[in-house]
């Protein structure tokens, strides 16, 4: 049993979708379970019509609706034509009859809550899953609709839902491990679950990769096959540096570090239930499915610098308190402020009497910085960026870690840090610095020249 995960890209249209089925086709002797996204950039636009409902907006927002019910009907008429298109059709039609009906109970209320929020993002997943299986069953795949709200049991934390382990390999044994058997291909959503009263949840943006994995850790599948638009994982990303490489083979660690820090490829919550499994992880590209991709193992190559990756658009707080010094517990309370806002640091450093952190999502910066106050002086400091180097074996390679301070050159460090595994090394930069460092890093590592 394997579980092939496609994201939004790769069943974004007709073509799209016909490369997705010979895919799943080729495969079917492994008995494939098909894990989809909504197709490319739907989320979005259900999201924006839910803001824009709960602002009193409804006419843009009704036009967002048609926007999507015309995308789906024009997909389906080129991929299902007859009599069973128009069945999908109108299936589609009523769906987005539903997002509208949702659009207008937003617009009377004035009010968008985390658990509506959910209810209207999740027909991207709905609707892309119906198409999906529909399509793969006129394309000779033996294809099954399952409702992912049956098999993603979650928490009720609408927004970015907890999934529940033992209720989803429940779940999965009783609603997709007989259609596996009986040689059918399951086809579901990825990203949407449910509580277990049968309240509608998301897992969070990218948690499409987060649903396949889950899926393949509770039916323990010999692999989990990331589908998506480039061939796997790189040695940066390559809309800054052109000349970046794929990646063969990444171990666990490196892969779930790489995502954290700004690897597009792989959400970082991804290959968790994998890793506590040792299935292999492949990241491929639907557009050559006769490439390699990237493996995701155990046994990878220990290398100083596997890739590198950066993001922009970071937080980082400073707090300095006289009382840090040679006081218990201090650390403790700073970082219980964080968890209770639920705002997650990437990059903590720390000195005698002062802790700096950086964090990405800023939405309750506010609110965390009032409670940070009560343990001493804060500063936040906008615009600011991450690059991080990453290698199994980086902190056993002195020469790695001179070479890559050496690449600085001109660029303002604010924070250096090698993590406690000394699997990578970061840097905190200017947000405008970013793209330049990341270019002499990879030209420094990968080029052979700076």
């Amino acid at each position: 049993m394997i579980v092939c995960k496609f994201g939004g890209t790769s069943i974004g249209d007709a073509d799209a979708i016909r490369r997705a089925a010979d895919i799943v086709r080729s495969r079917l002797s492994q008995g494939p379970i098909a894990v989809v996204s909504a197709l490319g950039g739907s989320t979005n636009v259900l999201i924006d019509i839910a803001e824009q409902a709960a602002r009193g907006q409804l006419i843009g927002a009704m036009s967002h609706v048609e926007s999507v019910r015309d995308r789906h009907l024009v997909v389906a008429g080129n991929v299902l034509p007859g009599p069973e298109g128009d069945e999908i059709a109108l299936e589609l039609s009523a769906l987005c009859d539903e997002i509208g009906a949702l659009a207008e109970a937003l617009s009377t209320l004035g009010h968008l809550t985390p658990r509506s929020l959910d209810t209207v993002a999740s027909f991207g997943e709905r609707m892309s899953s119906l198409l999906i299986a529909a399509a793969f069953n006129a394309m000779g795949v033996p294809a099954q609709l399952v409702d992912a709200r049956r098999v993603m049991i979650t928490d009720a934390q609408h927004t970015r839902a907890e999934p529940l382990t033992d209720a989803i390999a429940e779940a999965a044994r009783v609603h997709l491990a007989p259609l596996v058997r009986d040689q059918k291909v399951p086809v579901m959503g990825g990203y949407i679950g449910a509580t277990a009263g049968g309240i509608t949840t998301t897992l969070g943006r990218g948690g499409s990769d987060y649903s396949a994995s889950l899926v393949g850790a509770a039916l323990q599948a010999e692999a989990i096959e990331i589908w998506t638009d480039v061939d796997g994982m790189m040695t940066a990303d390559p809309r800054v540096v052109p000349s970046a490489k794929t990646i063969e083979t990444v171990a666990f660690e490196e892969a779930s570090e790489l995502a954290s820090f700004g690897a597009k490829v792989l959400h970082p919550f991804t290959i968790a239930p994998a890793v506590r499994l040792g299935i292999p992880v492949r990241v491929l590209n639907s557009r050559r499915p006769e490439g390699t991709g990237t493996s995701i193992t155990f046994d990878a190559p220990r290398r100083p610098v596997t890739a590198i990756a950066g993001k922009s658009n970071v937080t980082l707080v400073k707090v300095r308190s006289p009382r840090m010094l040679l006081t218990e517990g201090f650390l403790r309370e700073l970082f219980a402020i964080f968890e209770r806002h639920k705002m997650s640091v990437d990059v903590v450093s720390t000195s005698e009497v002062s802790v700096s952190v950086t964090v990405d999502d800023a939405a309750r910066l506010e609110e965390t910085i009032g409670d940070l106050r009560q343990l001493g002086d804060v500063a936040v400091e906008q615009n600011r960026g991450i690059v991080a180097l990453v290698g199994a074996a980086l902190s056993e390679s002195s020469g790695a870690m001179s070479r890559a301070l050496a690449c600085i050159g001109a660029a303002r460090l604010h924070m250096l840090s090698l993590s406690a595994t000394g699997i990578n090394l970061t840097m905190v930069v200017d947000g405008d610095e970013v793209d330049a460092l990341l270019r002499r890093l990879h030209a420094e590592f990968f080029e052979g020249k700076r």
